[in-house]
């Protein structure tokens, strides 16, 4: 089984976020997505707490997709796949194009290039034959074929703190804003 570890803050998580997990299960680059949040360890401007952002997360829950509230203790990716790493599992960790200029300095980076990598085009970074250090090893998927309109979370966030949030309908599903409203979270 094709597994697609998607590790990320998911503060909160949006419609860019379930873009990505629709094509690459739609596509069949995986069988299944884990979601990995993020700990409250995580050095981040306004993170909220892990809790409300698995809540917000679980919104997307189904059969082929799975929210990991386990290991949100872990601080690095390497450990997180270590974790996950099973005979009946083949691993996929799923990262932006705009984490391959810094990916050497990851901890442990050599152990991350063990395991496939699914690599996601982001704006304003360079195309795919432009990372030659990366595209030549062999555990790299570049995903040429996917576009979406780019969302920013930090602009998510600084629209709610603003009170702008008649226009949050296009950036995340109607089940988070309710849970953001209700919460009240991203208000300072």
């Amino acid at each position: 089984m094709k597994v697609g570890v998607y590790v990320g803050s998911f503060n909160p998580v949006h419609k860019g976020h379930k873009a990505i997990i629709d094509y690459l299960l739609n596509n069949k680059y995986v069988d299944i997505i884990e979601i990995v949040p993020t700990g409250n360890y995580w050095d981040k401007k306004d993170l909220i707490d892990i809790k409300d952002r698995i809540k917000m997360l679980e919104f997307y829950k189904t059969n082929r997709i799975i929210i990991n509230k386990n290991l949100n203790h872990l601080e690095y990716t390497y450990q997180i796949l270590r974790a996950l790493k099973s005979r009946e599992k083949e691993l996929y960790l799923i990262i932006g194009s705009d984490n391959l200029p810094k990916f050497h300095l990851w901890k442990n980076f050599e152990e991350l290039l063990e395991y496939k990598i699914i690599v996601l085009p982001r704006d304003n970074m360079p195309s795919f034959s432009e990372i030659v250090d990366f595209s030549k090893h062999k555990n790299f998927i570049f995903v040429d074929g996917f576009s979406y309109k780019e969302i920013s979370s930090t602009i998510i966030r600084e629209m709610i703190e603003k009170g702008n949030t008649t226009d949050l309908s296009g950036l995340l599903d109607e089940e988070v804003i309710k849970y953001i409203r209700e919460k009240k979270l991203y208000v300072r």
